[in-house]
């Protein structure tokens, strides 16, 4: 669990709060409309993106770094969004939060404690990618002290459409360390 100002980020449970809560957020066409996957419908999807998404993130093995939060405003135990960083080499941080909380700054904030608590376990560095036409993330990134390293096309699955990624990266270890290469490698056309 990782305590704010204002949020308490924590795994997520397997009971009908979350559950329901998450179903809310995924549920949201402008919420998800960037991400990786389509508006879930039913609790029944919900109960399966948590199955296969969130739950092997939580596997308690010494070479997983995967993490998975809840977003919940303090003094409410019910989750508003999720944040995630990967533990694969990119360390990519992925967010989304339910339309009503836009604005507020929350995902900044939630994002500063994880980056905090990622720096003290030792990881050197966090990347974290954009749709180019979502400069609302774009601009969590920056405040977040990102920089932006460089853009790359890819064929977006499964939505299956042209996407321009933007690649912004935070040195947590060493400031001067250069960018993740990952997606530059993997996507032909790239540019900066």
């Amino acid at each position: 669990m990782i305590k704010t100002n204002r949020l308490i980020l924590r795994k997520f449970r397997n009971d009908r709060t979350d559950m329901n809560s998450l179903l809310t957020i995924l549920s949201d066409e402008a919420a998800n409309k960037f991400l990786p996957w389509f508006p879930l419908t039913t609790l029944a999807d919900v109960k399966q993106f948590y199955e296969e998404r969130i739950l092997p993130m939580y596997q308690d093995h010494p070479a997983n770094q995967n993490y998975y939060w809840a977003i919940c405003i303090e003094g409410h135990d019910f989750p508003v969004g999720l944040i995630n960083v990967a533990g694969n080499e990119a360390h990519d941080l992925g967010f989304v939060l339910r339309k009503e909380f836009w604005n507020l700054g929350i995902v900044a904030e939630a994002a500063e404690g994880i980056l905090d608590f990622l720096k003290s376990e030792g990881m050197s560095y966090v990347t974290a990618t954009h749709d180019a036409r979502n400069l609302r993330s774009g601009k969590v990134m920056i405040k977040l002290g990102m920089t932006y390293q460089y853009s790359y096309h890819e064929q977006w699955q499964p939505k299956d459409i042209p996407v321009i990624f933007k690649m912004y990266q935070i040195n947590l270890a060493e400031p001067e360390a250069p960018a993740y290469q990952g997606y530059w490698e993997e996507h032909s056309e790239h540019f900066i």
